[in-house]
């Protein structure tokens, strides 16, 4: 049995001997580490030795919970998906030697762009209708993805597709009510319309189950052009709208409440969810009528995500004050669900 270690540091030039051992060519200079921001979730290095560039994944430091932040199935998932799916980074090594490191991470190709968030980059600054191209542009990665013949790209041992979406519903719901709090407003009529109304489609992709804004980069040049898709460790095979209702969610409008999450999508010039579902049915030529549930669904989702942070915050199992606020998100996103169902946001 491996050890447990208190380790919040990391002996990088531990590490670099771990990769000059295993990696042929790196170049005789000095590496060099920069820590990206990591959100609440894995934490995310870029590594530099001379012109060699790669990108770290681990694990947040502390407990995670059992199967969480599974860098070993991100990396397998990566193998079989960049091949067909230049977008997803072209994976290098794998490790989980607690010599090397207090968790387990693997390496990856450093794509070259940037990644967008809270506000326009200043390559960005001089093209007009930014918003829309960024909007499009995401669309087309994301339906190009849910093209991706399944069978013949060799992804069927990916997941189960046959009964995935009730298996998300129940699952949340489970994971819901471990985290529960005094503060949650009731979700029970929520949960109940969810479980009485999954819809059929026998359409089986892959499904990233994270894409949103900031898990993507962009040509530095071009607004319009997607160059990565990051963060797969959730990918699976099922039915590609459950990823539709989770981007639309994290879809930031204009006029929404706080959530806990934000994205510049709220600002004038990117497409509204409406316009966003609107181009994504041309695009894909998907059958969207049954968005509610995907949406209301894609909403509840996040609120789930979003009250197991704060839950472990009201315990004290992390310090971190930014989830102090997360319960009233967690309520504007169930009542935004409600809405959703009632076919009022789109």
């Amino acid at each position: 049995m491996k050890r447990e270690k208190t380790v919040h540091a990391i002996d990088w030039a531990n590490v670099e001997k771990y990769l000059r051992a295993h990696i042929e060519g790196l170049p005789d200079r000095e590496m060099r580490v920069q820590k990206f921001t990591e959100g609440f979730s894995n934490l995310t290095y870029m590594i530099q030795i001379g012109d060699w560039k790669a990108v770290l994944r681990r694990p947040p430091f502390g407990y995670i919970p059992p199967k969480a932040h599974d860098m070993q199935r991100e990396y397998r998932i990566l193998e079989k998906i960049h091949p067909v799916y230049p977008y997803a980074p072209k994976p290098y090594i794998y490790s989980e030697d607690d010599e090397i490191m207090d968790k387990h991470f693997y390496l990856m190709e450093k794509k070259d762009g940037v990644v967008v968030d809270r506000e326009i980059p200043e390559e960005f600054g001089n093209y007009p209708d930014v918003g829309k191209q960024m909007s499009e542009a995401i669309i087309a990665a994301l339906s190009q993805l849910q093209n991706i013949d399944v069978k013949e790209a060799g992804l069927e041992s990916l997941g189960k597709p046959d009964g995935y979406v009730e298996r998300q519903v129940v699952g949340w719901k489970k994971r819901l009510d471990r985290a529960k709090t005094s503060g949650l407003r009731n979700v029970e009529d929520l949960e109940k319309w969810l479980a009485d109304n999954i819809p059929e489609n026998n359409k089986v992709s892959v499904i990233h189950n994270d894409f949103k804004l900031n898990n993507m980069m962009f040509d530095r040049d071009d607004p319009g052009k997607i160059i990565g898709v990051f963060d797969w460790e959730m990918a699976t095979i099922g039915d590609p709208l459950t990823d539709l209702g989770s981007t639309l969610a994290y879809w930031s409008g204009e006029g929404d409440p706080y959530t806990g999450i934000s994205s510049i999508t709220s600002m004038p010039g990117f497409y509204s969810r409406r316009e966003f579902l609107e181009r994504y049915t041309k695009v894909s030529g998907m059958d969207v009528s049954n968005m509610d549930f995907y949406l209301t669904f894609g909403f509840y989702k996040l609120a789930g995500i979003m009250q197991q942070l704060y839950h472990r915050w009201e315990i004290g199992e992390v310090k971190d004050d930014r989830f102090s606020t997360l319960q009233q998100g967690v309520n504007n996103l169930i009542e935004m669900a409600e809405e959703a169902k009632d076919n009022k946001l789109l």
